[in-house]
C-alpha cells in the first residue's frame, strides 16, 4: 500500500493500554499528521491508583448487598447469576464486555478479543440460557508456512509441511511423544516445567510454530509456557475428537452483549459504566468501595464485594491483603496484545476459520463471519479478517505510540501479502484494538501455584476473573469464576460459610 493510500485509509484505534485503562492516542499525533479516529478516554486516574495516590473517601451514599467490580464477561455473568439480589455493577469503560467485546462494521460483527467458545462449556451453557445459539466452527486449523497452505496442521497436515522429510518426521515424533504425556496424573509437575524442555532436540520449525501459538493463546513463547497448558492443547489439536469450537460473528462479544441487554432491560439502575474504582476497603461489618463517576468521588457500602478484575488491578485496589496473597497477585504476568480487524469490500480469504502463520507479525487470523457463511441465504458483503498480534512484555509501550500501532498494522498487511501471493486488495478500513494487559501469561507455576494463592477469598471479598481459574485466560474460565462467586455470596448470605 502506498503512503498516500495510507493517509486516506480510515484507521480506528481503540482499547485500553496503561494499567488496564484507556488512553486518548490523538494527544500523541503530530500536528501535521492525519489524525486517526480514537475511541477511549484519559487514564490519569488509573495512573494515580497505580502510583499509590490516596483519594479522599466521601461518606457512604448508598448500601447494597453486593458490589461487583468489573463489567467484563466475569462481572456481567456474576450480575446475571445474582440478579435476584441487590447488586451494583461497576465498570470503568464506557462499554460493557471487557476483552470479550463485539464491534460492528455496517452491521457485521467482528471480535476485538475473545473469539470462540467450546460446546458444553459453562459459558456456552450460559449463552443458551439467555437465548444465543453459538454455531459450530467445523474447520480444523491450517498453517501457512513458506508460502504453502497446509490444512489440519497437527493431523493430516504434517505430511504436507514444506520441510525436509526428516523435519516432517520430527513433527510426527513430537506429536506422538509429547502428546502421550500423562499430564492429568500430575498437573503440578508439568505445570511447573517449561514447554521448552520438551522441545529440546527437535527442529527449530517446531519451536517456531509453538512460539506463535503460545503467544496468541496464553501470551508466552515456549520458554515461558507451562508444559501442562501446551500439551493439553496438543492433545486437542492432534486427537481424534471432533472440533467442538463454536462462535458467532463478534466472538464471545456476542455473549457479553446479550448479557448486557438482558441485565439492562430490568436492572439498568444497578449498572454504572465510566466508573473508575480507586479503593476497596474492608470495614467491621461491610466493605466500602470508592470510585469516580461523572467527575465525582463516591463511596458505596456492600455486605460482600466480587472483584471481577484482573489481579494486577485488584492488588492495587483491595486493602488488607496478606503478604503471600499480595505477592502472588503481583507475580502474575500479563501480555500486551493488539487485535487488528481489516475490512475488505470483496472476498480475499475464506479458506478456514483460524489460520496459523508462524514467523510473521501476526500469529494467526480468523474470518469474522465464518460461521454465518454456512447459514442458508447468507451473502457476504464485506470480508473482515481479524489478525492477532501479541507482542512481548518488554514492548508494551509500543501500544502507546500511534506510529507504532500503524506500523504493526502495515507490517501485518505486508505479511499477509507475502503469505498469499495472489492477494492484491487493499482494506477499506483498519480497526486497531490494543490492550496492555488483556490476559495472564500461562507461565510455569501460574496454574498450580500462583492462581490458588492469589485467589483465596477474604471474609467479605471474592476474587472472580479468568486469572482466578486458569489454566488459560478464556471465556469459560470467566463464567466459571462468576459461578463460584455467586455460589460463595449466596452461601455467605445464608450463613452457610
Amino acid at each position: 500500500m502506498s503512503a498516500s493510500r495510507r493517509d486516506f485509509l480510515k484507521f480506528v484505534v481503540a482499547g485500553s493500554v496503561a494499567a488496564g485503562c484507556p488512553i486518548d492516542l490523538s494527544l500523541l499525533a503530530a500536528p501535521d499528521e492525519p489524525k486517526p479516529q480514537i475511541e477511549g478516554d484519559h487514564y490519569d486516574v488509573c495512573y494515580a491508583v497505580r502510583d499509590g495516590h490516596t483519594f479522599p473517601r466521601p461518606p457512604v451514599s448508598k448500601k447494597h448487598d453486593i458490589v461487583i467490580v468489573g463489567g467484563g464477561a466475569s462481572g456481567l455473568s456474576a450480575a446475571y447469576f445474582l440478579r435476584d439480589h441487590d447488586f451494583l455493577l461497576l465498570e470503568k469503560e464506557p462499554h460493557w464486555g471487557g476483552n470479550a467485546y463485539r464491534e460492528e462494521y455496517e452491521g457485521q460483527g467482528y471480535a476485538t478479543g475473545s473469539a470462540f467458545d467450546i460446546k458444553g462449556s459453562a459459558s456456552e451453557q450460559l449463552a443458551r440460557e439467555i437465548g444465543l445459539t453459538l454455531l459450530p466452527i467445523q474447520s480444523p486449523d491450517p498453517t501457512i508456512v513458506n508460502g504453502k497452505w497446509v490444512g489440519d496442521t497437527w493431523r493430516t497436515g504434517l505430511d504436507e509441511l514444506p520441510y525436509s522429510a526428516a523435519a516432517r518426521e520430527s513433527f510426527k515424533k513430537f506429536r506422538a511423544e509429547v502428546g502421550a504425556l500423562e499430564i492429568e496424573k500430575n498437573p503440578h509437575e508439568f505445570d511447573n516445567e517449561p514447554l521448552a524442555k520438551y522441545l529440546k532436540g527437535y527442529p527449530p520449525a517446531i519451536k517456531q510454530w509453538w512460539d506463535g501459538y503460545g503467544l496468541s493463546n496464553w501470551g508466552a513463547k515456549s520458554e515461558d509456557t507451562s508444559a501442562y497448558v501446551a500439551v493439553a492443547d496438543l492433545k486437542d489439536m492432534a486427537g481424534d475428537e471432533e472440533d467442538t469450537r463454536v462462535t458467532l460473528p463478534g466472538g464471545n462479544g456476542a455473549l457479553t452483549r446479550r448479557l448486557t441487554e438482558t441485565l439492562q432491560s430490568r436492572y439498568s439502575e444497578r449498572m454504572v459504566s465510566d466508573a473508575t474504582i480507586v479503593a476497596v476497603e474492608t470495614q467491621k461489618t461491610e466493605v466500602h468501595v470508592t470510585y469516580i463517576h461523572d467527575g465525582q468521588l463516591k463511596t458505596v457500602a456492600a455486605k460482600y464485594v466480587i472483584m471481577a478484575t484482573p489481579k494486577f488491578i485488584t492488588v492495587r485496589l483491595v486493602s488488607g491483603l496478606a503478604d503471600a496473597q499480595r505477592d502472588a497477585m503481583s507475580t502474575l504476568r500479563y501480555c500486551p496484545y493488539s487485535v487488528i480487524n481489516m475490512v475488505f469490500d470483496k472476498p480475499v480469504y475464506n479458506r478456514a476459520y483460524d489460520t496459523w502463520c508462524p514467523g510473521n507479525t501476526f500469529t494467526d487470523f480468523i474470518v469474522a463471519d465464518w460461521v454465518m457463511q454456512k447459514q442458508p441465504g447468507y451473502q457476504q458483503k464485506n470480508n473482515i479478517l481479524t489478525f492477532y498480534t501479541p507482542i512481548s512484555e518488554l514492548q508494551r509501550s509500543r501500544l502507546l505510540e500511534l506510529e507504532d500501532c500503524r506500523r504493526i498494522a502495515w507490517d501485518a498487511l505486508r505479511d499477509l501479502r507475502k503469505l498469499l501471493p495472489d492477494f492484491k486488495s487493499d482494506p477499506i478500513e483498519i480497526h486497531f484494538y490494543r490492550r496492555g494487559h488483556p490476559m495472564f501469561v500461562s507461565s510455569p507455576g501460574t496454574f498450580t501455584r500462583l492462581i490458588p494463592a492469589a485467589s483465596q477469598p477474604l471474609p467479605q471479598i471474592f476474587f472472580a476473573n479468568t486469572d482466578s481459574i486458569g489454566p488459560v485466560s478464556d471465556i469459560s474460565a470467566a463464567v466459571e469464576a462468576s459461578q463460584h462467586a455467586a455460589d460463595w455470596v449466596t452461601k455467605k448470605m445464608a450463613g452457610a460459610l
